[in-house]
């Protein structure tokens, strides 16, 4: 298993995040994603030692700007995935260290999405991990524009979800 570096940032002053914890669960995640999936993702093939990606807490604002600037999309989303790695032809590995990207998550919007059915989560920390799980699985280079693609995607998420005791979260 490569060394995995996650870095959070929450800049959503409205909501205590145990960053810590983040951290300790999306590792958890991620290991489970790159022994599960990992031959088909982005990371098949490549020689390296370490991934590294970032986990940013903002809200529905910097979302709705993030998508309006880069992806121009005029609206909030609850998460955005800046697949660096898996989106990019000229990505390169340097040191041994791959830059999976970045996770942009807006709280105010996990509030609001307690309890959809996608997800069935019960609270705004299981909304939260429910969409690190996804964005992790954006970031590995696995995308949804099929009903078949969106079902893998969703399959995979449950079961990683098991290894940080979700429903206890």
């Amino acid at each position: 298993m490569p060394e995995i570096n996650i870095f959070t940032d929450n800049i959503y002053e409205e909501q205590k995040i145990n960053e810590k914890d983040v951290i300790e669960k999306t590792r958890k995640l991620l290991e489970f994603y790159i022994s599960d999936v990992g031959s088909d993702s982005c990371l098949e093939g490549k020689e390296y030692n370490s991934v590294t990606l970032d986990i940013v807490f903002c809200d529905s604002e910097k979302t709705h700007e993030l998508n309006r600037d880069y992806r121009n999309k005029d609206y909030p989303a609850d998460i955005i995935t800046f697949a660096i790695f898996a989106d990019d032809e000229n990505s390169f590995i340097f040191d041994g260290d791959i830059n999976l990207g970045e996770i942009i998550i807006a709280m105010d919007k996990v509030k609001e999405g307690v309890n959809r059915d996608i997800s069935n989560s019960k609270n705004w920390k299981q909304e939260m991990f429910f969409l690190i799980s996804h964005g992790l699985m954006h970031l590995l280079g696995f995308d949804h524009q099929s009903e078949e693609e969106y079902n893998f995607v969703i399959a995979e998420q449950k079961k990683a979800l098991e290894c940080i005791d979700y429903d206890k979260i």
